[in-house]
């Protein structure tokens, strides 16, 4: 590195293998760093895996994040991402949100057996999704989960994980579920088809990231009669794919931060 250049500047590990990168870790008070070490932060252009709590800090500084801090922002929050998705009129399958007791003896207004129930924060790899087949099963439910996040069945046994990397796609899959499982999640025993990912798929990744300001992401998409469908944004999506793949996941990031690609 030219003494001139500012160096690289992460916080999270995801680039420590770089010679080119200082990572220094996530630290709970910014007082934790040396005197040196917050100049160099304080004096980056661009911050890498910030983490959570750093991202909206520095974005309140008006410093450059990469992910963005929209992408930390949306992390593991299915109410906040289906709203954007409305709002952004990106295809979503039908998805209402319920709260408190008078809400919820609504459900079945709005939706008729069977039909997807989610713990709507905080949750993935699957867990905390379920497929409600009958009252038995809405009860069970609601006396654990508040807010109860409701969403139309879509019965297909694969949907697609399409993980967009700055503005590129990176990965693309099936994902298959096994025999008796409703879920296509990897984590459920699902397994990995990488062949024929359809192009309106890709498509549909790539606009959604980037309407949505979000930049490193794993986005599941599920069709159904020709239509595509936006299930969820992962930004705490699984690495597993790119092993399958034959891709070194941290040398592939590391590639493209420092060619200056992301």
């Amino acid at each position: 590195m030219d003494k001139t250049e500012k160096p690289i500047i992460a916080l999270e590990p995801y680039l420590k293998r770089s010679d080119k990168v200082l990572t220094f870790s996530v630290k709970p008070n910014f007082s934790d760093y040396s005197s040196e070490e917050a100049k160099l932060i304080k004096n980056a252009d661009k911050i890498y895996f910030p983490s959570t709590f750093y991202a909206e800090l520095f974005d309140a500084m008006g410093k450059e994040i990469f992910p963005s801090y929209h992408t930390y922002k949306y992390a593991l929050d299915k109410i906040k991402q289906t709203a954007l998705f409305n709002l952004l009129d990106i295809p979503h399958p039908r998805t209402r949100v319920f709260y408190g007791k008078r809400q919820k003896k609504t459900i079945l207004d709005y939706f008729d057996f069977p039909f997807v129930a989610k713990i709507p924060r905080g949750s993935s790899m699957g867990d905390g999704v379920y497929l409600i087949e009958n009252r038995k099963d809405l009860d069970e439910y609601l006396e654990n989960v508040t807010p109860a996040y409701i969403q139309e069945f879509i019965e297909s046994n694969r949907d697609i994980r399409i993980v967009v990397i700055g503005d590129r796609v990176a990965i693309s899959y099936f994902k298959i579920s096994k025999a008796g499982e409703f879920r296509n999640n990897i984590a459920k025993g699902a397994t990995y088809s990488f062949d024929n990912i359809p192009k309106e798929a890709l498509d549909l990744a790539l606009e959604t990231a980037k309407k949505c300001k979000w930049d490193n992401v794993g986005i599941d998409i599920i069709c159904n009669s020709n239509n595509y469908y936006v299930l969820e944004a992962n930004m705490k999506y699984g690495i597993k794919g790119f092993k399958e793949r034959g891709i070194n996941y941290y040398k592939y990031l590391i590639d493209l931060v420092e060619t200056n690609q992301i």
